[in-house]
């Protein structure tokens, strides 16, 4: 199906143009039960497997294979400082020195361990700040901090919530609401970007403002990191922690990656909640009885190295060092903003109120992702027919699509041929 008005650029035009068109190469496709490429637009919730990541694994699986024991030694890539391998790529991807990120755990699981050092509430600053809707697991992390210091979470997490009648928020709002909690808010977790909605917060403000009024800036970058070019280190955050496995594409439930400004990684005096693997790496085996952390984000590990989840994310580091975030950045706005495009001209041959768009429309506030608010009672309808013609989306209750074009693996091409379909799926649900 054709749209009736004309852009003022084809597909094929875009994507014979783009310059980082033969990293889709790297990836496998998913295909349907014809054997067609699907239509894969859920980067926002599950990034695909780079063709790397096999041998990359295979090669740690040989090694313990042949070497047992001494593999942390001895292997190709020695598990025992693995973590090295990932942590100059990483920082170039969120703006971090390199002793300020590390790879370890998995994404909740980090956050609790970081609000262990950064959320000490007192009887005058016990107040966290989060965006709402956030994600559930975050909503859930900080309400039990909370509890787990004998404070009623109903009293300690203030949530800010969009205006009446809008569907993301406003940064002077996120501000006002920092100034106004005040003397009493001891931390701000937000999400870098909101998972619902797609909105890229200002980091840096948000960061600037919790400073300015004694509290401590922490940012979950589940939905950031590998989307949006970021400077931690510069904007002074505290602290903040990723999965690797949406825009990272480094495997179902993979290695989290934690940033801690060098401000607070090099003060070894910060409690922590501490485990052999953030131990001294040069006295780590001598089994002394005190801990001595190493300095840097690396102090804050507890346990071995997650091996096969890291050499899958090495994998995906390394295409992202090739490809650059500052490229893919410029790919990302270019491949969203023709995406904004057409759903607008869908919108309008449907009678211009099918769906909203409620992800900002500033480019600058928003990454991949594009969330669709379909109206009425027929969305789920109209996604199970999206499913049925071949496109891998999200789903969101209680009627919202999340499309998330990567700019990695997709084209130009799959984002118009998505709104070919959209088209027919809202014409063939109507009524």
């Amino acid at each position: 199906m054709q749209f009736t008005a004309q852009l003022p650029q084809t597909y094929h035009t875009l994507d014979a143009a783009d310059e980082l068109k033969a990293f889709r190469t790297l990836f496998y496709i998913p295909a349907n039960a014809k054997g067609e490429e699907v239509i894969y637009l859920c980067g926002n919730s599950l990034g695909l497997q780079p063709k790397t990541a096999e041998q990359y694994v295979q090669q740690e699986l040989n090694d313990w294979k042949t070497l047992g024991v001494e593999g942390h030694f001895h292997a190709r890539h020695a598990w025992y400082g693995y973590h090295h391998f990932l942590s100059n790529a990483m920082a170039r991807l969120v703006g971090a020195l390199p002793t300020e990120v590390v790879a370890m755990n998995t994404l909740t699981v980090n956050l609790h361990l970081l609000m262990a050092t950064f959320y000490r509430p007192t009887a005058q600053r016990y107040k966290i700040l989060i965006e709402a809707p956030a994600f559930p697991s975050d909503r859930y992390a900080v309400a039990s901090q909370a509890e787990w210091h004998g404070i009623n979470p109903h009293e300690a997490v203030i949530e800010i919530a969009p205006q009446p009648g809008q569907h993301h928020l406003h940064t002077a709002d996120i501000l006002q609401a920092i100034e106004q909690a005040g003397s009493s808010l001891a931390l701000v977790l937000f999400g870098g970007v909101n998972y619902y909605s797609g909105q890229f917060f200002n980091m840096e403000a948000i960061t600037q403002t919790a400073h300015r009024v004694g509290a401590i800036a922490g940012f979950d970058l589940a939905h950031a990191a590998g989307n949006i070019p970021m400077q931690l280190h510069n904007w002074n955050v505290d602290f903040a922690a990723w999965c690797s496995y949406k825009y990272l594409n480094s495997g179902p439930g993979g290695v989290s990656g934690v940033f801690i400004h060098e401000k607070h990684g090099n003060n070894l005096g910060l409690p922590r909640l501490a485990g052999w693997w953030g131990n001294n790496e040069n006295t780590r085996f001598e089994m002394l009885p005190d801990f001595v952390p190493q300095p840097g984000a690396a102090g804050w590990q507890l346990s071995n190295a997650q091996i096969l989840p890291m050499a899958a994310h090495r994998a995906s580091l390394e295409i992202f060092d090739n490809a650059g975030i500052d490229r893919l950045r410029k790919k990302s706005l270019q491949l969203t903003g023709y995406l904004e495009q057409l759903l607008l001209q869908v919108n309008a041959h449907a009678g211009g109120n099918a769906f909203t768009i409620i992800t900002p429309t500033n480019p600058e506030e928003r990454g991949c992702q594009l969330s669709l608010l379909i109206s009425g009672s027929n969305g789920r309808a109209v996604f199970d027919r999206l499913t049925q013609n071949g496109v891998v989306a999200d789903w969101r209750k209680p009627n919202v699509i999340r499309i998330a074009p990567v700019p990695l693996y997709n084209t130009f091409e799959d984002v118009y041929r998505f709104a070919c379909l959209l088209q027919e799926a809202l014409q063939q649900t109507a009524g």
